[in-house]
């Protein structure tokens, strides 16, 4: 498949029995993007970020690959569900929360479950997080396992000029080392980890179209940034193996794979979105990947000339918001929104000369912006695989498995 015409008919033909609205994962392309992270890691380990991929299905596809290992949640109760809490058949049996939790109810369920917390390890930043685990009772013969979260912002004047999220305030050797003691001196709390990821460089595309002086002032920025964190995490790391051994040291996402894994205080990188290849991550100098995730919508309507209506298609990805956030028609080639209705949540007019090729009753494919998002829309992901004819395998997502964790 070399165009996007054949390409178009080839998902076409092996989804031909499918009722739109639906969703598919080339499965040629996820793998083929699952090799490439693996390459780009060059041996060190990769920890699927589940909520990028959010399908237990396509979680275990991924574990199986050589180069991946373990698992990073979003949510506590996500991650007891991973760890087989109800099912008894865990995707993992290392999941590491990639975020703090006020969930007391989960927390407890962690504490009175040993086998959950082998399994899993909670992300603290604070010792307002050591005190509600504490509070749920773990038990000294089983502690709660945590990893300390480290600020990765670039910060060239201080504070008052922040490069990348508002995560942790845990920012200097000496804190982490602080909140390391804090945690040791508790015998319900075992240290296990440090995360430190740099979204301002993994989740940032380096080389945004049609905007070269821009791209350029932003690698260099980025390049300042990675310089500064590795000097600051090797020393966090450092401090904190001062206070206690660590059994893994996690930086880095999608987009900094092979950078992150240079760094010799880092054990491990994370990975998920390059799974799915969404449009946000179609603009980076280090890597390309093919579109493995889309969704198709009925067109509904002929309005007119140059336009063509499909049902839906109002799936917004989170972030600031701005014309990137929306999905992106993809096939047939050439299609763009209406500049006064966007995506809409019960129709969306398509405009452009590839409109009139299509008629009430064809497909338009999508995007999505973002990766694991697409899949609260759709209790199924159709796996598409292998030469013509393909075949095709449902899976069920989150969803569709009656889960939703935010």
């Amino acid at each position: 498949m070399t165009s996007t015409t054949s390409v178009r008919e080839y998902y076409e033909k092996a989804t031909r029995e499918l009722s739109a609205p639906f969703a598919i994962v080339d499965m040629a392309a996820f793998r083929a993007n699952a090799a490439g992270i693996a390459q780009r890691a060059a041996g060190t380990p990769v920890r699927v970020v589940s909520k990028s991929i959010r399908c237990r299905h396509l979680l275990r596809e991924a574990l199986a690959r050589p180069g991946f290992a373990g698992v990073m949640a979003f949510t506590l109760p996500e991650a007891l569900w991973l760890a087989g809490g109800d099912s008894g058949d865990p995707v993992s049996d290392d999941i590491l929360v990639a975020y703090p939790t006020a969930d007391t109810r989960a927390l407890a369920r962690l504490a009175a479950d040993p086998r959950a917390a082998g399994r899993i390890t909670l992300m603290v930043d604070d010792t307002a997080h050591l005190d509600m685990i504490e509070a749920a009772g773990p038990d000294p013969a089983h502690p709660v396992k945590v990893c300390i979260d480290v600020d990765t912002s670039w910060q060239p004047l201080g504070p008052r000029l922040r490069i990348g999220a508002h995560r942790s305030p845990v920012r200097t050797p000496a804190q982490a080392a602080a909140l390391a003691r804090a945690i040791t001196a508790r015998p319900g709390l075992r240290l296990d980890g440090i995360m430190a990821y740099e979204a301002q460089i993994a989740g940032v595309g380096d080389a945004p179209p049609d905007r070269p002086l821009y791209g350029r002032t932003l690698r260099w920025v980025q390049h300042r940034s990675r310089m500064e964190l590795a000097r600051r995490r090797a020393a966090v790391v450092r401090a904190v193996r001062g206070v206690a051994d660590l059994r893994f040291v996690n930086g880095g996402g999608t987009g900094s794979v092979h950078t992150t894994r240079r760094e010799r205080a880092v054990t491990e990188v994370a990975a998920g979105s390059g799974f799915y290849q969404p449009r946000l991550f179609d603009h980076y100098t280090g890597f390309s990947g093919r579109p493995a995730a889309l969704f198709a919508l009925p067109v509904v309507r002929r309005p007119g000339p140059g336009a063509a209506t499909v049902l839906g298609g109002g799936y917004l990805a989170s972030g600031a918001p701005d014309a990137g956030r929306l999905p992106q028609p993809y096939l047939p080639a050439g299609l763009s929104y209406s500049p006064a209705e966007g995506a809409g949540e019960v129709q969306t007019p398509l405009l452009g000369a590839a409109a009139d090729t299509l008629a009430v009753g064809d497909l338009a494919w999508f995007r999505h912006a973002k990766a694991g998002e697409l899949c609260e829309r759709f209790s199924h992901l159709h796996l598409v695989e292998g030469p013509e004819p393909a075949e095709v395998t449902a899976v069920p997502t989150y969803r569709g498995e009656g889960r939703a964790f935010l």
